[in-house]
């Protein structure tokens, strides 16, 4: 959304003031008087902002009232004026695809515009429902925002957001006449008809209405965006929230990097405060009014405020519950599921929350059910790091242009490299192989048409220009998780391209390994039947990183690691909440990413050296001659050198459970060596609010020792099921160190000994109503162990990701196979 404010003196018309007695309305309408089927009326954004005020102000959505100057209205304008015939000729004979004459026509047809008269009657109209505005508001000339709303805009099919004009904080009368004049006008801004033409929009078919709406002063406070999907991947059972201080231009400009919140919708739906994942953004600007110089102001953030969240976490939940209330709304209308694009704001005044615009996504809502995989081959050498936009790969000369009139000086294939785009670089945009910006979050105006264009774009990317001035080929990065990378040089990748739904089913569950967060919503997208091990070590590295003993005891770290640990802390109460709180972001993601899937959680299982080597860990971890047999697993969660630090896991999956509904989490324990340790390890989990078989909780252990294959009829008593560590148990049976380069040819999990370990296992477990799964690495890479547990009746496999879907299409040939000969005999 292009937005300005307007320079003329805040006079009123006298002629104006003369015609405001009319009450009939032939080219207004207020916003409760239209919805979603009068768009040919009001224009796409007036259209839904009408939908919202009369249907969904019902429910609770709280959007600021006011009216529209219909289409209707503009015809009149262009009519009275007898502008007609001069535009169309000018678009007649006009060269689209040649920048100097698109400019020099469309800025000729503005001005027209600008310089013709409102007429008597629309005029008169216009400044009777800004009264009558005012008067509602009780206030004198109220303030508003004025906002353009072509009648082909935000349709499911096509997005003109920031193509035409909007004006924020006009005031009076002749204020507001001029801003409507200036939105007309924009309709035929170069960006705007070039935009026709691409889209195959006829120009005479596109017509302009214009929006006057209560102006909600989030200048004083915040504003932002929300999604009822995850803007990378398409994934549908989140909202994503981002927010910035002041107006949410900046968010759109990429100028500042946003707040931003992911809720889970279903839970949410059923009464939970499914908050997963919040991520704090730079807000380097707060872009606000000026009273005093009348404009808009781009002011410094100050270090504090870009410390603190631009939302509390109810604010989060209730904008969340009102998008999905908005989503559900027009799915219904539309009788097919539309995920849509929302702007929020908060009033710095009155501390209230509102939507201050509605429309359909444009982008994954037309994706079809083919899902292409991109995969980096290679390594090399980082040049540059940002958000990732597209999780696609794409390489080409880098070219760096600091202004959209030097477009002539990039190639179709070049990588764009800049410090911001609007929608003046489009043209530009549409011929380059990626994009990498060094400002801007996930709904910057980068990102966007980096989405729409289907190119994958590295946002975000500090030192960007600098860093790629040579200008020699790089490889842009979007599919290795939330961070982009531009690597030197090109490197090889592959793309595999597959239908989940054609893949076939199969008896034998097929699940995944996840270990990373920020994967799983693209990872969710994979046929599968869950997720058979989550690493929570992975999530404790990543989004903790700190020792938990660390965090409860920072008395006994030296000076140079208390002052670390403090900076990570920032902005929590204390080291005990910042641990909960962003371990459980963690497991939440993974958790509501494959919900209602079972995801099976295993607890910590670093080893005393890996313990060591996270922030603070050295003050608390032994030596240990053979770490991998030492104090690992089960047996540190009960000891009380380190019970303090599991109960904060255990609290961490609790909030995952029982505050947010993520009861698809199940807990695996790592390593159980007795049957005795297993229990004892089950009441400590009691101890923290978490026990087995409240609230559906089930319990699982890792079967990777020996002895959970002996006593596996015993271990059945007391968990819910089992998974097989398939690289630990042949260590453990065949009795060889996979790391050791002298015996490492003997690791074989094919092993007649490890096979008969794993059969046993099965049988014993089945013959007691248990499960059993296996997450090792085996069956990823050998199709004969897969077809060998298939055979033995394990009940789930769980997979890399990058094999799940040739796995499964070789299980579902194991299977038919062995039903063939089950047949037969």
């Amino acid at each position: 959304m292009a937005t300005a404010l307007s320079t003329k003196p805040r006079t009123s018309s006298s002629r104006s003031k003369k015609r405001s007695a009319q009450t009939s309305m032939r080219f207004v309408r207020w916003f409760k008087e239209v919805g979603i089927d009068e768009v040919p009326l009001v224009g796409g954004k007036n259209a839904s902002l009408g939908e919202m005020v009369r249907e969904l102000g019902k429910l609770g959505v709280r959007v600021p009232d006011g009216f529209a100057v219909t289409a209707e209205g503009f015809h009149h304008f262009l009519q009275a004026n007898g502008l007609g015939a001069p535009i169309r000729e000018q678009l007649r004979e006009m060269d689209p695809h040649n920048p100097d004459d698109l400019a020099r026509r469309t800025r000729l047809i503005r001005s027209l515009i600008l310089r013709a008269a409102l007429p008597e009657d629309l005029e008169g109209e216009i400044v009777q429902a800004y009264r009558e505005l005012s008067r509602q508001a009780r206030v004198e000339d109220l303030m508003v925002a004025v906002r353009s709303s072509a009648t082909a805009e935000d349709l499911p099919t096509a997005s003109f957001a920031g193509q035409h004009e909007s004006y924020l904080g006009i005031q009076g009368e002749a204020e507001l006449l001029d801003a409507v004049k200036k939105c007309f006008a924009s309709l035929y801004t170069a960006r705007a008809t070039r935009y026709r033409v691409d889209m195959g929009f006829p120009h005479e078919k596109v017509l302009l209405s214009v929006g006057v709406q209560r102006l909600v002063r989030s200048d004083l406070a915040s504003s932002g965006v929300i999604f009822t999907l995850d803007t990378e991947t398409g994934f549908d059972g989140v909202v994503m929230l981002e927010g910035v201080w002041g107006l949410g231009e900046n968010i759109v400009q990429g100028k500042s990097t946003p707040d931003r919140f992911y809720v889970h919708k279903e839970t949410l739906a059923k009464g939970y405060k499914p908050l997963l994942w919040k991520k704090l953004g730079a807000k380097e600007l707060r872009l606000v009014y000026d009273t005093e110089h009348h404009k808009l102001r781009n002011n410094p953030v100050s270090p504090t405020d870009r410390n603190q969240w631009v939302l509390s976490n109810e604010e989060v939940l209730k904008l969340a519950h009102w998008a999905v209330l908005i989503e559900q709304h027009y799915s219904q209308k539309r009788g097919a599921p539309t995920p849509m694009d929302i702007e929020w704001a908060k009033d710095g005044i009155t501390g209230e929350l509102f939507i201050v615009q509605a429309r359909p996504e444009t982008v994954h809502s037309r994706k079809g059910a083919t899902i292409k995989s991109y995969t980096l081959l290679e390594e090399g050498q980082v040049l540059v790091e940002g958000l990732a936009v597209g999780e696609k790969i794409a390489t080409g000369p880098a070219r760096v242009i600091r202004d959209p009139k030097a477009m002539n000086q990039i190639k179709p294939g070049d990588v764009l490299v800049t410090v911001t785009t609007n929608p003046d670089w489009e043209p530009i945009m549409k011929i380059a192989s990626a994009i990498v910006t060094e400002r801007g979050g996930r709904t910057s105006h980068a990102a966007i048409v980096a989405r729409e264009l289907g190119i994958p774009a590295v946002v975000g990317a500090a030192g960007a220009t600098k860093a790629l001035a040579k200008g020699g080929p790089v490889t842009v990065s979007c599919a290795q998780g939330e961070v982009g990378r531009v690597y030197e040089g090109t490197l090889k990748f592959t793309v595999d391209e597959f239908d989940p739904y054609q893949v076939g089913t199969t008896r034998t569950q097929i699940m995944m390994n996840v270990g990373n967060p920020e994967q799983a919503f693209r990872l969710a997208l994979l046929p599968n039947d869950g997720v058979g091990l989550a690493r929570m070590e992975f999530i404790f590295a990543d989004w903790v990183g700190i020792h938990p003993l660390a965090l409860l005891h920072p008395e006994k770290l030296s000076p140079r690691v208390q002052r670390e640990v403090e900076v990570r802390t920032n902005g929590y109460p204390s080291g005990r909440e910042y641990f909960i709180d962003r371990l459980s972001q963690g497991i939440a993601v993974l958790a509501a990413a494959f919900y209602p899937k079972p995801v099976i959680l295993r607890m910590s299982d670093f080893k005393t050296n890996e313990y060591a080597k996270l922030l603070g860990g050295e003050a608390f971890e032994p030596g240990e001659e053979n770490p991998m047999l030492g104090w690992r697993g089960a047996s540190r969660y009960y000891h009380p050198d380190y019970k303090e630090g599991f109960l904060l896991e255990v609290e961490a999956v609790r909030r995952v459970r029982d505050e947010m509904g993520l009861t698809n989490l199940v807990v695996m324990i790592p390593f159980c060596r007795t049957v005795e340790e297993g229990q004892r390890v089950l009441d400590t989990m009691k101890e923290g609010g978490l026990e087995r078989g409240r609230n559906g909780l089930e319990v699982y252990v890792m079967a990777e020792i020996p002895s959970n294959v002996i006593l596996a009829e015993e271990f059945s008593q007391i968990f819910d099921g089992f998974s097989i560590g398939s690289n630990d148990l042949t260590q453990l049976v065949l009795g060889v160190d996979r790391d050791s380069t002298q015996v490492a040819a003997l690791f074989d999990e094919r092993n007649p000994a490890v096979k008969w370990a794993c059969a046993e296992l099965i049988r014993k477990a089945h013959k007691h109503g248990r499960k059993v799964g296996i997450c090792g690495q085996a069956p990823s890479d050998y199709p004969e162990f897969a077809a060998f547990l298939v055979d033995a009746g394990i009940d789930s496999i769980s997979l890399n990701p990058d094999s799940v879907v040739r796995t499964k299409q070789r299980i579902v040939e194991t299977e038919q196979n062995h039903k063939g000969r089950k047949a037969k005999a």
